[in-house]
């Protein structure tokens, strides 16, 4: 009995077995050199939802983030002051502000270190009690500064480092680490960017005074490095520890003075910081 072989339905067909491969398959043949890698990659790393995925981790994170990095710079600066060790900070703060000083600008600097007098923040803190929306921004805002002068001058016991000798153009009293200048105009202006994003609806006023308010507390620091007073590691040991403790104060003790936020922006990203919690 003679058995037929089978027959290929491809071939009988009249198609090239080579040819019926489907086009797909040899569409994106495998790259060889780096290049050719990276083009081939390049649309897929490049889709937006891995990008907005990441500006989203970082916009529930930023809080955390802020702390981070502001603690590891402290210690980092800490770690040198302790140990008794130069700065490069110091060394191009020097450098860079105290050999370029003039007449013309000592008095500019003279007003802009006095920002961050006591006599100055009374007055801001008054302003802030009278026109500032919420429950008590005066008591918020006054608390805040109180506590900060007080965490200043624990840490500058505990430090006790002198104040730079040879270049002072203002006298000053009392330890140099951290610069309390910088602390507290930190603390004090960067509370009130803080309320201003909680409550103001404008985004382009929002935008203004929080430049406005950044530029002042940064301003205050170099003022303190240019009239002498000041290393350029007190400064940014002071803004850093004040960071910290905004990220601490904003979200625990300020919303106890302060009723709910006005700004959409706030609502939002305050659903976006609970969500995993309430998701649990």
């Amino acid at each position: 009995m003679t058995r037929t072989p089978k027959k290929d339905p491809i071939q009988e067909a009249g198609v090239s077995r080579h040819a019926a491969v489907p086009a797909e398959k040899n569409a994106h043949p495998a790259p060889h050199s780096p290049a050719e890698t990276a083009a081939w990659l390049s649309p897929e790393v490049a889709k937006p939802h891995y990008w907005q995925r990441f500006l989203h981790l970082c916009r529930r994170h930023v809080r955390t983030i802020l702390v981070c990095v502001a603690l590891l710079c402290f210690l980092a600066i800490l770690e040198d002051v302790w140990f008794g060790e130069i700065v490069r900070l110091d060394t191009l703060g020097y450098h860079f502000i105290v050999e370029n000083r003039s007449d013309a600008v000592t008095p500019i600097m003279e007003e802009i270190t006095s920002l961050a007098s006591p006599v100055v923040l009374l007055v801001m803190l008054v302003i802030v009690a009278a026109f500032a929306p919420g429950r008590r921004p005066g008591l918020c805002a006054t608390v805040n500064l109180v506590l900060v002068v007080l965490l200043n001058s624990v840490l500058k016991f505990i430090v006790h480092r002198p104040r730079p000798e040879g270049f002072r153009l203002i006298s000053e009293t009392g330890y140099s680490f951290p610069s309390g200048h910088s602390m507290v105009s930190m603390a004090f202006f960067g509370l009130l960017v803080w309320m201003i994003w909680r409550y103001d609806e404008d985004r382009t006023l929002r935008m203004l005074w929080s430049l406005f308010f950044v530029a002042v507390i940064a301003l205050v620091g170099i003022s303190r490095i240019y009239l002498g007073v000041h290393y350029t590691s007190d400064v940014l040991a002071g803004f850093c520890t004040s960071l910290i403790w905004l990220a601490f104060y904003t979200k625990v003790v300020a919303p106890v003075f302060l009723s709910e936020p006005v700004n959409p922006s706030a609502h939002r990203l305050k659903r976006i910081v609970e969500a995993p919690r309430h998701s649990k």
